[in-house]
């Protein structure tokens, strides 16, 4: 008999011997509160309702679940003792790895490391006396969740009296961080603004304080204009080769006055720092609506989010004409005689659209698919690209997202060439027209992407789309951006890996349907989100609803030193310092010599955590900033240490002292 086995029934022994009579099965428990990523939980059987086998090895009970997976049990102190076998079930067939760990009152009482198929059940037996919560937790072993079976075999509780209370996780409140802008005035945004030759500008000073402001310029470049009192800067810089103009800027209010350096760049290159902005596709789906757009162009002017350097305001899919449909302008054709393409009934003037949002010094930016038809099954670009992208220059838009979708009906070639040929044809087509437009490439990341995708746009999403849905242990934005941060090596200045959209506040349903719902990530992890977001710099593209923007919301969205990390001009993409279960840290160089680190705690419980200087490749003493807080956190000469909430973030800025 195993001497874990003998330990047990010893302890079971003596617990009866102190009137703990009562044995209570995992499986007796509530188990819809056991959050996993596939499928439910299953009594006494394996998650896909064999009989329970590990390494062999047969059990008559137990839970049958699929990792990542969390219980999260309330025992109020009447727990003595909790034994169970773990493992990966036979039923994979020589597939999938989980690890099994066990939280007392917050610390870790059982670690298993990782098991694979094949492997003989580990044996949990962990004293419960006093402890007041348990936390079960499976994990995917960060090699993928396919085919992770995690049996929790013979589960069981001794227990005083009553039983083991299934729980929800806890509710964090959502703690407002970010200090709200002071009455004196301050200029944020990028530190850079880059056009092409010739081409049209605008550009809307993003300023927090008092207004009225009043907006000043020094060494304004020939051709461009600046209206004191909306700070908008338009016109056409003359230039016909690389030039760099530095520009001083000025705000001044009843408050105060600040100042701050500009550089229009001159140039090939677009998108010197990611593209801000929202989209509408995960608020409106296919109801989108012109006055869906020109309220989301007065919100970002309304709620300050232009004050921080907002300024793209994109419709997603579903502005067209779907072939058929009863809003067809042309008997149910979606392109005029002449193959002009035709927007729906839902937008009646796109140059209007376009201008009422130019007139608020935003930028208007628009979508469609090589193929015949988007993804929701709307008319497609695919042999009409030269016409659509002179009708889309000639209408005033900023920004084109160019959406694989259908295209694969159509597609030719072999290998990598069948990836990069529609998008290199688009942008041959957008180069010489007259109009800078930001190109965005949706293809998830087929054909690797992040190595070609700076050669023919700006922008590229690197992986399948996010969603609103959330399942597992963790939401689904930290697989999607751990998955964007492994190809820093393809990201800078005018080249930028896309994880997909910030999707906090008030959101879609996953199918589309309704007005919405808040978001279901709490407000721990709504600012590791963005944290990991700015890390990457990524583009920080919002695309909750924009009329119902709350105040935890906007200080997501609207802390300037956050955003500074992702606007940085060096745009050097973070990397991965260190990534285990419960681990994650990421670390940025920035312009001015400073570091920003991110300490990410994927854990279920809150936990301490260190990153050491040797980790970072930094030496010397260091000024520690809490970037969310914006405040001073004295200094540190060879690591950091922070308490991290569950699931969140500790975003630090580290500049040498000297």
């Amino acid at each position: 008999m195993p001497p874990t086995t003998l330990a047990l029934i010893v302890a079971l022994g003596s617990a009866a011997i102190l009137g703990a009579t009562d044995t209570v099965p995992l499986s007796g428990l509530d188990l819809t509160k056991l959050h996993q990523g596939w499928g439910r939980p299953v009594v006494d059987r394996s998650v896909e309702g064999n009989p329970i086998s590990i390494g062999g090895r047969s059990f008559a009970r137990g839970v049958g679940s699929h990792a990542p997976g969390v219980l999260r049990l309330d025992l109020d102190g009447r727990a003595e003792r909790f034994g169970a076998w773990v493992g990966v079930d036979d039923e994979t067939q020589g597939r999938g790895s989980v690890s099994f760990t066990v939280y007392a009152d917050g610390r870790k009482s059982f670690d298993s490391g990782v098991l694979r198929a094949g492997d003989q059940p580990v044996r949990i037996d962990i004293d419960l006396t006093g402890v007041g919560s348990l936390v079960l937790v499976s994990g995917s072993a960060e090699d993928g969740m396919d085919f992770d079976h995690a049996d929790w075999a013979d589960a069981q509780f001794v227990m005083r009296e009553g039983v083991p209370i299934a729980i929800d996780a806890p509710d964090e409140p959502k703690v407002i961080l970010t200090p709200a802008p002071g009455p004196e005035p301050r200029i944020n945004g990028p530190e850079v603004f880059a056009v092409r030759p010739g081409r049209p500008v605008l550009y809307r000073v993003p300023a927090t304080g008092d207004r009225p402001m009043n907006f000043e310029a020094d060494a304004l470049p020939d051709g461009l204009t600046l209206d004191p009192w909306t700070g908008i800067i338009s016109g056409t810089i003359a230039d016909r080769a690389e030039t760099i103009h530095p520009v001083t800027l000025r705000a001044v209010n009843d408050a105060g006055r600040a100042e701050r350096e500009l550089r229009f760049v001159v140039g090939p290159t677009l998108a010197l720092t990611p593209p801000m902005g929202w989209n509408s596709w995960y608020i409106h789906y296919n109801r989108v609506t012109d006055a869906d757009m020109r309220a989301a162009a007065d919100a970002m002017i309304d709620s300050g989010m232009a004050d921080f350097g907002y300024s793209y305001v994109n419709i997603d899919d579903c502005w067209m004409v779907k072939p058929g449909s009863t809003d067809a302008a042309i008997g149910g054709r979606p392109r005029a005689p002449d193959g002009t393409l035709l927007s729906n009934a839902r937008f009646p003037d796109m140059p209007g659209l376009a201008e009422h949002i130019h007139a608020k010094g935003l930028k208007a930016g628009l979508y469609t698919s090589p193929g015949p038809s988007t993804c929701a099954g709307f008319a497609g670009a695919w042999e009409h690209e030269a016409i659509d992208a002179a009708l889309f220059a000639r209408w005033g838009f900023d920004f084109l997202k160019y959406d694989w979708c259908s295209y694969e009906r159509v597609a030719t070639g072999e290998g990598r060439e069948r990836f990069v040929r529609p998008y290199r044809q688009m942008r041959d087509l957008l180069e010489p027209l007259g109009r800078d437009i930001v190109f965005n490439l949706c293809q998830y990341g087929m054909g690797d992407v992040w190595e070609w995708g700076g050669s023919v746009g700006q922008c590229w999403r690197t992986t399948g789309d996010l969603g609103v849905e959330q399942g597992g242990l963790l939401p689904g934005f930290y697989s999607i951006g751990l998955s964007n941060a492994r190809h820093g090596a393809w990201a800078g200045p005018g080249a930028w890996n896309d994880p997909d959209y910030i999707l906090i506040g008030w959101v879609g349903d996953a199918r589309g349907m309704g007005v919405g719902q808040p978001t279901t990530l709490t407000g721990n992890e709504q600012y590791s989100y963005m944290s990991m977001w700015c890390l990457m710099a990524a583009p920080l593209i919002f695309s909750g609803d924009m009329t119902r923007l709350d105040a935890f919301t906007l200080n997501i969205l609207c802390n300037a030193e956050v955003i500074g990390v992702d606007q940085d001009t060096l745009g050097v993409q973070g990397r991965i310092v260190r990534r285990t279960e419960d681990d994650l840290i990421l670390a940025k160089p920035l312009a001015d010599g400073s570091i920003a680190v991110g300490l990410f705690n994927l854990a279920e419980v809150p936990r301490q955590m260190t990153v050491t200087w040797d980790e970072l490749g930094v030496e010397g003493e260091r000024a520690v900033r809490d970037l969310w807080r914006q405040a001073p956190l004295g200094t540190a000469s060879s690591h950091y240490q922070a308490e991290v909430p569950r699931h969140g973030v500790s975003l630090v800025r580290l500049h040498p002292t000297e």
